[in-house]
């Protein structure tokens, strides 16, 4: 199946428009009183905050963010945050002249680096296996299993596409021929065929909280196969499903390395809580309009939330890039990306 041109357009079009990414400064006003005798005097002291953008994806990338998001809504955060959280990437297109910081799928991110000749860094992986594959029957137990059937899934071009085609090909089949693999613009599209399945069998490759909200609906629905697991039975525990990955543009790392070590702090402070605070967590993620608080309670223990950064990010997405590169070098940007790429 070939890579769409579409999802080219994108890449190239995001480097032009992250290239632009921007900064602002705000300053916010705190009023000290002080007294002298019988007299006040105001002393004002001015608090230096930087506006940065941040673009993630509608599902665990967001989630991890939401008591960021929350901080920055109280104005409680380091800098003046504002999200865009949007159900596809095709979305941060238009409006990426804005933003400094994205939360990309992996091999999207390495494919932007080769592209733009490195106008863009990757500086933690937030998200882990996430994808499981569905069956509103019984007759998948087994990746060969899928030989003959039509899987509906989303991310055509991106790590979902990838990682699919990569597991049909390692069980002997042709992703092409023996399988029919049906993409929907988005994962609630895909959701939404599995709600209309009827009696009928439906196969599809869903991430998670997507693949919570179907197993909510539709209790005779199972998750036929954890992709994670089927991708370490191949390659050893060693090397995993690496989804999602936190990139920055190269220019604005370099002209506002503090900016960006204080995101990473609190976007980790952010993921412990998340991962810890379930409850409260799945509570700020409806506040915000991301998920209903009872799909994300069920989805957050499953969405591999995480953030890890230097040589343990940096090993763990060259050996998932390097299994997607020598099946297909097109999935990364024709070349493993160079050691660069890396912020460490």
């Amino acid at each position: 199946m070939r890579k769409g041109v579409k999802v080219t357009a994108l890449l190239l079009g995001a480097v032009l428009l992250l290239g632009l990414a921007a900064c602002g400064k705000k300053n916010v006003q705190n009023p000290q009183t002080t007294a002298a005798g019988s007299e006040n005097t105001e002393e004002t002291t001015a608090v230096l905050k930087q506006q940065i953008k941040v673009a993630a994806l509608k599902g665990p990338t967001a989630i991890g963010m939401v008591q960021l998001m929350e901080n920055a809504k109280e104005q409680t955060a380091k800098n003046d945050y504002e999200f865009q959280i949007a159900a596809t990437a095709d979305e941060f297109s238009a409006d990426l002249i804005n933003v400094a910081l994205a939360a990309l799928p992996c091999n999207a991110a390495a494919t932007l680096y080769n592209k733009s000749n490195g106008k863009i860094r990757i500086l933690g992986i937030n998200t882990l296996g996430v994808l499981s594959i569905l069956d509103t029957g019984d007759s998948v137990q087994t990746v060969a299993d899928l030989k003959g059937k039509t899987i509906y899934t989303t991310g055509k071009g991106t790590t979902p596409e990838y990682t699919l085609r990569y597991l049909l090909s390692s069980a002997g089949l042709n992703p092409d021929s023996d399988v029919t693999i049906e993409f929907k613009s988005e994962a609630a599209e895909v959701a939404a065929v599995m709600a209309n399945a009827g009696t009928e069998e439906v196969i599809a490759m869903l991430p998670q909280p997507y693949a919570a909200t179907v197993l909510m609906q539709q209790p005779d629905t199972r998750i036929a196969l954890d992709v994670t697991e089927e991708w370490e039975k191949l390659n050893g525990s060693d090397s995993t499903v690496v989804t999602g990955v936190l990139v920055v543009n190269t220019e604005f790392y370099k002209n506002n390395r503090q900016a960006v070590d204080d995101f990473l702090k609190e976007y980790k402070s952010s993921v412990q809580y998340v991962n810890s605070n379930v409850d409260g967590a799945a509570q700020l993620v409806e506040d915000f309009d991301i998920f209903k608080a009872a799909v994300a309670k069920k989805a957050i223990p499953k969405c591999n939330i995480t953030l890890i950064t230097g040589q343990e990010m940096q090993d763990k997405v060259e050996k998932y890039l390097k299994v997607l590169c020598d099946a297909n070098p097109n999935a990364v940007g024709g070349q493993m990306p160079d050691d660069g790429f890396y912020v460490k």
